[in-house]
């Protein structure tokens, strides 16, 4: 990654290019930029810095529905992974977790903070685990910078083995993934989508509409199959990815939804196996995004946990 980095304003957007929640969200935004790449993120409310990692396909705006809440306690920042929402989408990029990590770590650099609480779901999981490992190596040579005071993960790929991807994370994982990428469509992500929601907590076809939106913003399912590639890197990096969680000292916890068909209840089996420590908060009737189908119940589990 370029040494050199900038903050920027968003650039001015019509009405007419964004969904009026979406042009708002963006409003609110700046970017980071590096040479010719740029990354949008959001920043919000005082005191102790947390950082949201979204998940996979989506974007920032997954932790909409719990901002306003956890500006009151927090300075919130919350980026846009490269490839994904309002950032950059080079068609020809091979993309990364390593890169990703790049990218918080020079945001969180670039606004000043070394000390920061970590709340991640799904990919934002397995970049986490990322960050985390370079933490732990950072500790083993008696180095300084980056803290993370508390990390707090939702649903997500943490263990390779007791991930079980959908039939289209699989095509798109597959050598016919550029295909499947051109065929992806609204209707075909509303149906695959909700399918990893619980069964009382379907999202509305206007909320549906809104990720979608995103996700398509300057072509951006056209490369669903380059950003698909970090269920590869879970297995590649498992044994550090573990370690980075095994033998963190500080606090740590799973919130989770258990009707998802992706990291649900068998996640949460896993993990109290591998950490039979640290807590969990099994949200009961809730799926793949928790933050999205129960946003009153995440904030109170993850303040719970890190103000308890």
């Amino acid at each position: 990654m370029p040494a050199s980095y900038a903050i920027l304003p968003a650039a001015g957007l019509s009405s007419g290019q964004l969904s009026a929640p979406l042009l708002h969200w963006y409003e609110g935004g700046k970017f980071l930029r590096a040479e010719d790449r740029q990354i949008f993120f959001r920043e919000g409310g005082t005191g102790d810095a947390l950082v949201l990692l979204h998940g996979f396909p989506t974007s920032s705006w997954d932790w909409q529905p719990i901002w306003e809440e956890l500006s009151r306690h927090f300075r919130v920042i919350a980026p846009d992974f490269f490839g994904f929402g309002f950032s950059d989408k080079p068609g020809g990029f091979d993309y990364s977790i390593m890169d990703q990590a790049n990218w918080v770590e020079a945001l969180l650099a670039k606004l000043g903070v070394r000390r920061v609480h970590l709340l991640a779901h799904d990919y934002g999981d397995s970049v986490a685990q990322e960050l985390l490992a370079r933490e732990r190596d950072r500790i083993v040579r008696g180095a300084g910078g980056l803290q993370w005071e508390s990390v707090a993960l939702l649903n997500g790929g943490l263990f390779p083995e007791a991930h079980k991807p959908r039939p289209i994370q699989n095509l798109l994982n597959s050598p016919l993934g550029f295909l499947v990428s051109k065929m992806l469509s609204r209707e075909r992500f509303g149906k695959s989508f909700s399918e990893v929601f619980g069964p009382d907590t379907k999202p509305s076809e206007e909320e549906l509409d809104l990720f979608w939106e995103l996700i398509a913003w300057n072509g951006g399912q056209a490369i669903a199959h380059r950003l698909i590639r970090y269920i590869r890197e879970r297995k590649e990096h498992r044994d550090r990815w573990l370690q980075a969680l095994t033998q963190r000292t500080g606090p740590l916890c799973l919130i989770n939804g258990p009707e998802d068909p992706v990291s649900g209840r068998h996640l949460v089996a896993r993990f109290r196996d591998l950490l039979p420590d640290a807590p969990v908060d099994v949200l009961e009737g809730i799926g793949h995004y928790p933050q999205v189908e129960s946003p009153l119940r995440v904030v109170r589990a993850y303040l719970d946990f890190a103000k308890g």
